[in-house]
């Protein structure tokens, strides 16, 4: 009696052993093929990067601007800097420039040099400031701040609105996406495979790079009989993307 409850125990140990070894075999054979397909569908991909441009026009002119007096003392040239420079500060504000910002307020001695001989003279005082106006009210505006005290025009850019170039953004987007499809499909038609799905994106940007800046040392408008010529041009905004495609 004893002897054939051992041979049952070991009857069902060895079922059991059985059972489990055909369990984790059905499980590899059923889970391989998935792994292999996954490591396939990271081997198996072409990766392209499309480019778009898209061209708008500059509506804006970025213009500095700013005052420099000199004279013999450091209070007397700052005071009347300060002087001048609030009047061209109220005239663009009547004229309701955007991004009216201060970039800038310096006083520096003036030196001169007699026998090797460094010796300060004077003081120079220059206060700058930064603005956006439309281009076809540049011209006019920079010829009544120089006759209100600016002296020196040192840069003039010209960009388009910040919609403008939000939109812009987006249509380089859709053209930079398309381009890396046609490219995708141009290779897959060329070596006649078949494409299956898109595995990864990377948008690499959207810019609008910064326009030149034409600059001026010195604002020499006060006499003129008609108002300063400005004239705009247009702008790029590029973008990129890159896709990885299965096949």
């Amino acid at each position: 009696m004893h002897r054939a409850t051992l041979s049952s125990s070991g009857f069902q140990q060895g079922e059991f052993w059985k059972r489990l070894s055909l369990s984790l075999l059905l499980f590899m054979i059923f889970t391989l093929p998935a792994s292999a397909q996954e490591k396939e569908k990271l081997w198996r991909t072409l990766t392209v990067s499309g480019r778009g441009v898209e061209t708008i026009p500059t509506t804006l002119s970025q213009v500095n601007l700013g005052v420099e007096v000199q004279g013999k003392t450091a209070q007397e040239v700052q005071k009347e800097a300060a002087r001048r420079s609030s009047a061209v500060v109220n005239l663009l504000k009547s004229r309701n420039v955007e991004k009216l910002e201060t970039t800038g307020v310096r006083l520096n001695p003036v030196y001169s040099y007699t026998n090797n001989v460094q010796k300060i003279t004077g003081y120079a005082a220059t206060n700058t400031v930064s603005f956006r106006i439309p281009v076809d009210q540049a011209g006019t505006l920079l010829d009544e701040a120089v006759k209100t005290g600016a002296t020196q025009i040192s840069g003039v850019s010209f960009v388009a609105s910040d919609d403008a170039i939000a939109n812009a953004q987006k249509q380089a987007l859709k053209k930079a996406t398309q381009d890396a499809q046609q490219q995708a499909e141009a290779v897959f038609s060329s070596l006649g495979l078949q494409q299956k799905e898109i595995v990864g994106i990377q948008v690499n940007g959207a810019s609008a790079p910064p326009p030149p800046m034409l600059y001026r040392t010195e604002a020499k408008l006060a006499n003129a009989d008609a108002s300063t010529p400005i004239v705009a041009g247009e702008q790029e905004v590029q973008a990129s993307v890159t896709l990885q495609i299965s096949y």
